[in-house]
């Protein structure tokens, strides 16, 4: 190493300082959009501290730094997945079985905000939202129309909702049980992580404690009824989308996770029981060696918090497990065809990092839900990843890279940090009723759009290499707003043909259930059997445990 310093230190004196006069470098500082510097060259000098044992070790083994299975991609390829919904049941079926037929592997949708909020199609809260972005169910009747056609014993499902996860869960379990599928043999997720929800994204209903106990419901459930499904996908992505920095999605992701787990441990359960379950979900940026980074820091860190902090003694538990999402927030309306490439380098970077799953956005998202062609080239980009570029011949290619291995400690080193902050102020939940998690995003959000505007970041075809534009008409799809219409007459039909007095008792055994402590999921595959809707579901759990409303913040 000192023979080393000695050769860097002639390099720079000798090699480097007459090019830099010659050739002045572009800027002063090079750093990650983390902030953290970039340094001109990474030598053996910048790992001398690396452990391989202790801080890489081998594929499928702690600290699972290298990924999480053995041969990784080797063996088998990232679950592909394309979220989709919109409009109706039907229409959301029928971009499922083309998806399905395009190649894709799984399923993953995308509810509308009604839905997200528990509103039924036809209050006065849904009007204008009804089918916009995402799929409208208001009832079992609409899950059923979803998912006809499509065996649940033979495609994994991922759903991105929240507030009312336990009620979208318990109507996806009745429809396999009429399909005959035993919710045994169901593989998927349910996003299922409320706190993120008063950080990032806003589709909360209920206070945080009331909300924090239908989360363990779900994972006390599943881990004794579906033992092949995901009880919680904890999620950095829409923390990242709302302006968090890589090394902020890392820790408030991990953050959010740790209070998960102390909460399933609070409610009696064995930590070994349900925390292989537990998986996350984090964007893929274009800062590439950075987000490769991130992945590796994350599964590490996620590796040593479960084993030392909790003692789980599976290796199962100690894995971080994880699907990734190409970022929204980077797409751009002007040029939308950058987007493409954009995504494409996205998708690199999930697939270099080790991801389980991979949804790719379609580059006409930026000004509408994705069109038929786009989501077709989306899919195909990670198809051409997996079968064309070779990154999949190797587990983590990119491992031992003097920059990457530093980068990676680097992030791991900085959201350890904040974990320690928010631990000081009592964990996760204490520290978002303090606003602290939501000032940080804030903070880092500003920062980012100011360097936009003084074009200290360049965002391609935004604010340089600008041109104007041809107003190509593109094939944007669009939602017919007649959908609400017919989603209020499905739901007046229901409401008198179902038996309502059953729905009634139901409702009332749920209001006495959810004043008490008793796991509540049960009561909702009973009632959603029964046709009691959603919004029907959700009021009786407003009644008693009311709603938030979010603190104004400075």
């Amino acid at each position: 190493m000192d023979e080393l310093r000695d050769l860097e230190k002639e390099w720079s004196e000798k090699v480097l300082k007459p090019a830099l006069e010659r050739f002045p470098e572009r800027r002063e500082r090079f750093e990650t959009h983390s902030q953290i510097e970039v340094k001109r060259l990474y030598t053996p000098l910048d790992t001398a501290e690396l452990d391989y044992i202790r801080d890489l070790g081998f594929p499928g083994m702690y600290p699972f730094t290298r990924g999480v299975y053995p041969t990784m991609y080797r063996g088998r390829l990232w679950t592909m997945r394309q979220y989709a919904g919109y409009a109706t049941a039907e229409e959301t079926n029928a971009r499922f079985k083309y998806l399905l037929e395009q190649g894709q592997t799984g399923l993953s949708i995308a509810f509308d905000l009604p839905t997200q909020t528990g509103y039924d199609a036809d209050h006065p809260m849904a009007l204008g939202e009804v089918g916009r972005v995402g799929v409208a169910i208001s009832s079992l009747e609409d899950m059923e129309r979803l998912f006809d056609g499509i065996p649940l014993d033979k495609v994994s499902t991922s759903m991105t909702i929240n507030a009312t996860a336990p009620i979208i869960l318990a109507m996806y379990i009745a429809v396999a049980k009429k399909q005959g599928v035993d919710p045994k043999v169901l593989r998927g997720t349910v996003q299922n992580d409320i706190l993120k929800e008063y950080v990032a994204r806003g589709t909360y209903i209920f206070p945080p404690e009331p909300s924090l106990r239908l989360a363990v419901d779900i994972m006390e459930y599943c881990s004794r009824e579906m033992p092949r499904w995901n009880t919680i996908s904890v999620s950095g992505y829409h923390v990242r989308e709302a302006g968090a920095t890589a090394v902020q999605e890392v820790a408030f992701t991990l953050a959010d996770g740790i209070a998960y787990v102390e909460a399933a441990i609070k409610r009696g359960l064995d930590v070994d029981s349900f925390a292989p379950r537990i998986s996350f979900f984090f964007g893929a940026h274009n800062n590439l060696f950075e987000e490769v980074a991130k992945f590796r820091a994350a599964r590490r860190l996620w590796a040593r918090i479960m084993k030392e902090r909790f003692g789980a003694k599976k290796p199962a538990s100690w894995m971080l497990r994880f699907h990734t999402q190409t970022a929204g927030c980077t797409l751009t309306a002007q040029q939308p065809l950058n987007n493409v490439i954009r995504v494409t380098l996205q998708a690199l970077a999930a697939v270099l990092g080790g991801t389980q799953s991979l949804h790719t956005n379609s580059y006409d998202e930026a000004l509408a839900l994705p069109s038929e062609e786009a989501v077709r080239i989306a899919l195909r980009t990670q198809q051409i990843i997996a079968c064309e570029s070779g990154v999949t011949d190797t587990v983590d290619p990119l491992a031992g890279s003097y920059f990457v291995e530093n980068l990676t400690n680097e992030i791991e080193k900085q959201a350890e940090e904040y974990i320690k902050r928010i631990d000081a102020l009592g964990g996760a939940m204490r520290a978002i009723e303090a606003g602290y998690i939501q000032r940080e995003i804030m903070e880092s959000a500003y920062r980012y759009q100011k360097e936009i505007e003084a074009k200290k970041r360049i965002i391609v075809g935004v604010n340089e290499y600008v041109m104007q534009e041809e107003k190509k008409a593109l094939k944007l799809l669009r939602v017919n707003p007649a959908v609400q219409e017919q989603q209020r007459a499905r739901l007046e039909t229901l409401r008198k043909k179902r038996d309502n007095q059953r729905v009634q008792k139901l409702l009332r055994d749920l209001e006495e259930a959810s004043r008490g402590q008793d796991n509540l999921m049960p009561l909702f595959i009973e009632c959603v059997e029964a046709y009691a809707t959603l919004g029907e579901i959700c009021d009786v759990l407003r009644k008693v445990f009311g709603e938030y409303k979010a603190p104004v913040l400075f």
